[in-house]
């Protein structure tokens, strides 16, 4: 049974990195002692130690060790022997890329299948959906395709951002891409407000977090939908 964490992001307003997940992130991962780390993503450019080195300092506080998969000479070896794996934001075009470039997107969906625990922030989160094509980064890297794991049958919008109504900006908001990426696809969108995750177990998915979530489907009106709603609807 596939057991997932998939959080809108790694930081929230006032709180260090992953701080105000580690409670969730303990339970989740009770009995893994070691997590495959994942840091194609790069944010900001950081190099693949520094980012592991930040994610490292979080886990040791609910005392569990990460490794880094560019230790590994072979990452498809590192997937299929990871006990859990964790992937971190970043730029999801780049992140997706890398994925493709080391043959990685079977190979790690097939773990999560069976059962391996996963844990996504931000760009790490958009790739368990059917495509990264929901995501707010630049495109500063062309990725073979925009299909991504597939472990949801939905798209994910993370840092989703509610229109400023005091606001004097007239370009797009995060609703209206949405609805022009609707114009084309039919596949559903859950927009993931700051602080929100889901925890999947099997085709069961819960919201998590104290803010609701907003659901865009083809032709039908956007809902928000509250923390603890069971979103096995859309498997």
């Amino acid at each position: 049974m596939k057991k997932l964490v998939v959080a809108s992001t790694s930081t929230v307003h006032g709180k260090g990195y992953l701080e105000y997940i580690l409670p969730s992130l303990s339970d989740f991962f009770k009995g893994v002692h070691e997590i495959l780390f994942i840091p194609y993503a790069r944010p900001s450019g950081l190099t693949y130690e520094a980012y592991t080195e930040i994610a490292k300092n979080a886990f040791e506080k609910i005392h569990i060790k990460i490794i880094g998969i560019h230790e590994y000479l072979n990452p498809i070896d590192a997937i299929n022997n990871a006990k859990g794996i964790f992937i971190g934001g970043g730029n999801t075009f780049l992140l997706v890329e890398q994925l493709y470039s080391h043959k990685l997107i079977s190979a790690i969906k097939n773990v999560v299948e069976n059962g391996v625990p996963y844990f996504g922030t931000s760009a790490g989160s958009v790739v368990t959906g059917i495509t990264m094509q929901n995501t707010n980064d630049m495109p500063i890297i062309y990725p073979p395709s925009f299909d991504t794991f597939k472990l949801l049958k939905f798209n994910l919008n993370c840092h989703y951002l509610d229109p400023d109504v005091n606001s004097t900006h007239m370009g797009e908001t995060r609703e209206t891409r949405i609805h022009e990426f609707h114009t084309l696809n039919k596949i559903p969108v859950l927009g993931l407000r700051e602080g929100s995750w889901l925890q999947v177990e099997g085709s069961k998915i819960i919201l998590k977090g104290k803010l609701n979530s907003r659901l865009f489907q083809q032709n039908k009106p956007t809902v928000e939908l509250p923390p603890e709603t069971d979103f096995s609807f859309l498997m």
